[in-house]
């Protein structure tokens, strides 16, 4: 009975995160449009630094929003920053739909951007303080997964209209865009606030009957549902007292928060700068590269490509808690090495060669390589959902923003380089992500270090020494009247263990 009460749990919040996700993900549009006569011909066919900018501007307008964002979601609450973006995004949609100059699509894409990181920064925030903890990590993921459910829209939306007469073939998937935003303002009404924000605000009776409902079908005195509830004071406790400073300079002053920095940025930055933008974004001018020039063929492969990546990145999110981080992470990585590789080896064929075999076998490989991306096997489910829980409470606002942040930077620059450097080298161009994918396989043994089993206080002191997982956890058992058998001399992994049965016999 309480495991149907958290799957309703982990269905209602991944609703209208899932509208987020399609929202957020329908820039990906661009990349439709930009094999459209009609969109081309109404902006003066841009190229080089102009179709940059246009690709960039809308993560730009996430950029000017981050020193706002983890305000708005620390201050007034994980679902009034969700609407506040939902909002913006309404009215930014309305103004592309309506754009007759490149200046107004521009402006337009700048304020999408600056209201989805409002929403981007606090719905997954929100996923993950509120699913039911045995299913925290695959809600989380699979919340990430739905970048290609907006993909898949604006793919096939693109395809659909590409025979209209006239402005509507890009007009028509300008306007769908606000759909998932006006959905998202109306379902926002139903989803419970973070249990771990109303602690924080002293709302702890209000905490707990959340809790209680959505963990144990309104039960305030099971078992689980104390737990959870004596462990989320003891960690807000915890951050007051011993690290009482939680501004921006917190994320730099301790060697623990220094580890998160780096894997967050590092993880940030491989997300966008592993190849994959170059297809996600001028995949028109990637296969242009290999002979393939017609668009309605172009648009075709681009929206088989993101069912193909949806239905893998689902798959691996569900996965993510049965295998754990870390191996997914390195399988990931190593994975996109290798068919990157081959990827540039036959793109290399056929642009020295014109070997039409290797211009084929290049399709496969990008499906190949998005095979390893996506089954997250970890950037798409885990780069999320990994961030928000290696951090404690007092900084995953500030911490998200930071990845966010960092994520943006790497793809504004992306989206900038990315058409100039692929006109002016070809093929060559390729060797540089070769080379960049190896940094990144050696970079992920060394660093990223495994949270599976763990909860989500647990997980944050995990960086800080595992003393402070230890102690936040007794104090939360023996408050909750909970065994949690943990003595001084146990190993690492006994400790792990421990905690790992007792979380899981009382999420039963």
């Amino acid at each position: 009975m309480v495991e149907e009460q958290a799957d309703n749990d982990v269905e209602r919040v991944d609703v209208v995160a899932a509208y987020h996700l399609v929202n957020k993900r329908l820039r990906c549009m661009m990349n439709g449009l930009q094999s459209l006569d009609q969109w081309k011909k109404a902006f003066n066919y841009p190229s080089g630094g102009m179709l940059g900018l246009l690709n960039a501007i809308q993560n730009i307008g996430c950029l000017a929003a981050y020193p706002f964002s983890p305000y708005v979601s620390d201050g007034l609450g994980r679902k009034f920053a969700v609407g506040l973006g939902a909002f913006i995004m309404c009215g930014a949609t309305i103004l592309q739909t309506a754009s007759n100059s490149v200046g107004m699509f521009i402006g337009a894409r700048f304020m999408i951007g600056f209201g989805l990181t409002f929403s981007a920064a606090a719905a997954p925030v929100l996923i993950t303080e509120v699913a039911y903890p045995t299913l925290r990590a695959p809600s989380t993921s699979l919340y990430n997964s739905l970048w290609f459910l907006g993909s898949i829209i604006a793919a096939w939306t693109t395809f659909g209209t590409f025979n209209i007469p006239g402005s509507w073939s890009w007009r028509v998937p300008s306007a769908i865009q606000g759909l998932p935003s006006v959905l998202q303002i109306f379902l926002i009404w139903f989803v419970p606030e973070s249990p771990r924000w109303l602690c924080s605000k002293g709302r702890e009776s209000e905490a707990l009957e959340i809790l209680a409902y959505y963990h144990a079908n309104g039960n305030a005195q099971d078992p689980l549902v104390e737990y959870e509830f004596e462990e989320i004071k003891a960690a807000i406790l915890f951050d007051k007292e011993i690290a009482a400073n939680v501004g921006w300079m917190s994320l730099i002053k301790n060697k623990g928060n220094r580890k998160r920095l780096r894997i967050m940025i590092g993880i940030a930055f491989f997300s966008q700068w592993s190849g994959n933008n170059l297809i996600s974004y001028y995949m028109n001018k990637v296969l242009t590269s290999i002979g393939i020039t017609d668009p309605n063929t172009q648009l075709l492969i681009n929206g088989i490509l993101n069912i193909y990546n949806f239905i893998i990145a689902i798959s691996a999110g569900l996965l993510c808690e049965r295998i754990g981080r870390r191996p997914m992470f390195l399988v990931s990585t190593c994975g996109m090495f290798v068919f990157w590789t081959l990827q540039t080896v036959c793109f290399a064929l056929y642009s020295t060669r014109g070997d039409l075999a290797a211009g084929h076998t290049f399709i496969a490989m990008i499906f190949l390589f998005y095979a390893c991306y996506d089954v997250g096997i970890a950037y798409t489910p885990l780069i999320v959902s990994y961030t928000v829980e290696i951090l404690p409470f007092a900084l995953r606002a500030k911490g998200f923003t930071v990845f966010n942040f960092a994520l943006t930077i790497s793809l504004i620059f992306n989206q900038y380089v990315n058409p100039i450097a692929l006109e002016s080298l070809g093929w060559k161009y390729y060797l540089v992500y070769v080379c960049w994918l190896a940094f990144e396989c050696g970079f992920i043994w060394l660093y990223l270090l495994e949270t599976k089993g763990r909860t989500l206080e647990e997980t944050a002191a995990l960086f800080d020494g595992d003393d402070n997982a230890e102690q936040i956890s007794h104090l939360a058992a023996q408050k909750a009247g909970v065994d949690l058998p943990i003595s001084e001399n146990s190993s690492e992994k006994e400790k792990t263990s421990h905690r790992e049965v007792a979380v899981e016999e009382l999420s039963l």
